[in-house]
């Protein structure tokens, strides 16, 4: 019984430690940001597995959604609606890739990397996209984060 006891206390405590950890970033969906129009910011984000990741429509007329293709196998997809925040707890590693549905075309598109972005870099990295906007700045992306973030 002491034994127990002991074990469900060091879980515990191991739980609360682990959420205690967990991190929330803010992702801000703009008109007009550092990088030109429709843009993300920040557009490439770097974070744990357990954080939250808070999406904030500053500017009117943004949502953010995953890209078919563009999330490690065993995550869920996610969608929000436009001109409403959102909040995403990420807990499988690897690259994300989403968008603003109405601006997409236009390069309104960002990454999260989960941990490791080896778990689905390269199949994350071969999405074709529409718009050469779009194509540009997740390419440019994807050059940052092999080159270290």
């Amino acid at each position: 019984m002491r034994i127990g006891g002991l074990f469900a206390l060091v879980l515990l405590l191991t739980t609360f430690a682990t959420n205690a950890r967990a991190e929330e970033h803010v992702v801000e969906m703009l008109n007009r940001g550092d990088e030109g129009l429709f843009v993300f910011s920040p557009a490439l984000l770097l974070i744990e597995p357990g954080d939250t990741v808070r999406f904030v429509p500053t500017d009117r007329g943004h949502n953010a959604e995953t890209i078919d293709g563009m999330i490690p196998d065993g995550a869920e997809p996610f969608s929000s609606q436009v001109n409403e925040e959102f909040t995403v707890t990420f807990d499988v590693e690897g690259v994300y890739g989403y968008k603003c549905r109405p601006h997409y075309r236009l390069g309104h598109v960002g990454l999260i990397v989960v941990g490791d972005p080896d778990v689905n870099l390269e199949a994350a990295a071969a999405v074709d996209h529409p718009g050469n906007q779009a194509r540009t700045r997740l390419a440019e992306m994807f050059d940052r984060l092999r080159q270290g973030g």
